[in-house]
């Protein structure tokens, strides 16, 4: 079973590389809908972790 840092780190690693290979969201500067999904479960990976910390 993953642990809350292996969920942290996945969720950073996935939301990071869509920004940089993600031509809309290069184009525009402004966050695609799928951006801003992996950024809410990025955020609610880092809160569980403090949380459980």
């Amino acid at each position: 079973m993953p642990s809350q840092d292996d969920a942290l780190r996945q969720a950073q690693s996935t939301y990071e590389n869509h920004m940089r290979s993600c031509r809309q969201c290069a184009a525009d500067s402004v966050p695609c809908a799928v951006a801003k999904h992996l950024l809410r479960l990025y955020n609610n990976a880092r809160r569980a972790a403090a949380r459980q910390s």
